[in-house]
């Protein structure tokens, strides 16, 4: 989930995956969540324009990732978050070139301005590398997807202040940065440059938590105290009205 600003919003992959039932990693059946991105787009309402998060493009070859683009656009996204490794290990620079040609090309077709936030796992991926080098890697990255059609470049992994404040300089495009409980104020981070911040599973991971607690309390308490609310917690009422588009 990224902030959502000027009437945006994005959403991870592993939101729609977890709510179909299955595990993060492009294992959810891709119809399922071109089906699961038109009802969020149609509950976020016309004045909302949605990101969607595609993980490595939903195709083994370029072609196949422009035929994933021109339907996550037939869904209703005007965004899509794609990232350079699969399985654990980086994709070779070229090859991840050309998916985010492909999928330039294939929103172009469609008359459709997408923003493509390209992601690259230099940071959390590039193994045996000095730090020097993974950042070296990561800023070379970003220009080559940059100049293959990118809007916007996430450097996932990046945290360290100094680091961020380098790489935004030195990447000539909007930089998205996973935010955490230990990171810097969103401010000092707009400060630095920085005109992206995506929560990652923060928020989810704290939901499905204090369910799981719920859960745990009903099994075992003698009573349902567990249950009571307090005046800031939603009600039915308000999330009819949500989900009315209220």
């Amino acid at each position: 989930m990224a902030s959502p600003v000027g009437g945006a919003a994005s959403f991870a992959a592993f939101y729609v995956a977890w709510a179909l039932g299955y595990p993060d990693g492009e294992k959810a059946p891709w119809t399922d969540v071109l089906k699961a991105t038109a009802r969020i787009v149609r509950a976020a309402g016309p004045e909302v324009a949605v990101s969607a998060d595609i993980e490595s493009g939903y195709g083994s070859t370029p072609d196949e990732v422009a035929d994933s683009v021109r339907a996550i656009v037939a869904a209703g996204a005007v965004g899509i978050n794609i990232e350079d490794s699969l399985n654990g290990a980086l994709r070779a620079i070229d090859d991840a070139v050309s998916r985010i040609k492909a999928a330039r090309a294939a929103a172009d077709s469609l008359q459709v301005p997408l923003f493509i936030n390209a992601r690259t796992d230099s940071f959390w991926r590039l193994q045996g590398a000095t730090p020097a080098e993974v950042r070296h890697e990561a800023v070379r990255r970003a220009q080559a997807y940059i100049a293959a059609g990118a809007n916007g470049i996430f450097p996932f992994g990046l945290a360290a202040p100094d680091d961020i404040a380098s790489f935004v300089k030195a990447v000539e495009a909007p930089v998205n940065i996973l935010a955490s409980h230990r990171s810097l104020p969103l401010g000092e981070l707009a400060r630095m440059g920085v005109r992206r911040v995506t929560f990652g599973g923060a928020a989810t991971l704290a939901v499905a938590s204090t369910v799981r607690q719920l859960a745990g309390k009903l099994q075992s308490a003698a009573d349902l105290s567990a249950l009571q609310t307090d005046a800031e917690s939603l009600g039915y009422q308000d999330m009819q009205h949500l989900f009315a588009g209220g």
